[in-house]
């Protein structure tokens, strides 16, 4: 049984469904990649695994446990870490004191984690005390999935995590997620760049209109001409 599954979900915003019967699943340690064309409600399927949106049928379980009736909240303290798009910063805060409010649950000491998310990231120890609305968007997004770190998750979920960096960056930012994925904790990532993201995912889902197009691993996605045709651009 995979370490999370979003089984079957179908749900939207008011009265409309944006997804269809979408299933999602990634196993202890393995990167999963959402991808798919504008629309195909990717990021639905992503807050509907955190509670961020109800479903009328299907369930979210979470390490063997039914978790569909929890709040965010409450998934957070089961394990779950969520990093969104935008606004997932304290742009008036520090670095530090960003990396301080993702352990706002933890009543342990937390210095171990931090050290190593400035082993991670280390331009964010040489910019900890430094405002993280003044940071390049490449350095934001590293605090900001520091700050999840500091939760201690063992699910971590990024949505578009490589929007509007450099291809550097990009290339960075994956390279540090095989990393995070290689300490045993599960990666779940909504991503545009899908030949970049299917690069690096052991498994890959491409939805479209908000239903389970193709499902495969990532080299097997990558290597399907029609995959390919239709949404790597060939």
């Amino acid at each position: 049984m995979s370490f999370l599954t979003g089984e079957g979900m179908t749900g939207g915003y008011g009265g409309a469904d944006i997804l269809h019967d979408c299933t999602i699943s990634v196993d202890k340690g393995e990167i999963a990649v959402i991808v798919g064309p504008n629309g195909a409600g990717k990021s639905t399927a992503m807050k509907a695994v955190f509670g961020m949106l109800q479903i009328h049928t299907g369930r979210v379980v979470l390490d063997g446990e039914d978790i569909t009736s929890l709040s965010p909240q409450d998934r957070v303290a089961k394990g779950m870490a969520f990093v969104p798009q935008t606004s997932n910063v304290f742009p008036s805060m520090s670095v530090e004191e960003n990396l301080e409010m993702g352990a706002f649950l933890r009543r342990d000491d937390i210095q171990e984690t931090m050290d190593q998310v400035f082993d991670l990231f280390p331009i964010l120890k040489d910019k900890r005390a430094q405002n993280a609305g003044e940071l390049s968007g490449g350095q934001r997004q590293q605090v900001a999935v520091g700050r999840a770190l500091m939760t201690k998750p063992s699910l971590l979920m990024l949505d578009e995590p490589t929007a509007g960096v450099s291809p550097i960056v990009m290339d960075e930012l994956f390279d540090r997620i095989i990393e995070v994925a290689q300490t045993g904790i599960s990666i779940l990532m909504v991503e545009q760049n899908a030949r970049q993201a299917l690069n690096i995912a052991d498994k890959g889902y491409v939805l479209v209109q908000g239903r389970n197009r193709f499902t495969d691993t990532g080299k097997a996605l990558m290597n399907d001409p029609e995959v390919r045709r239709s949404f790597l651009g060939g």
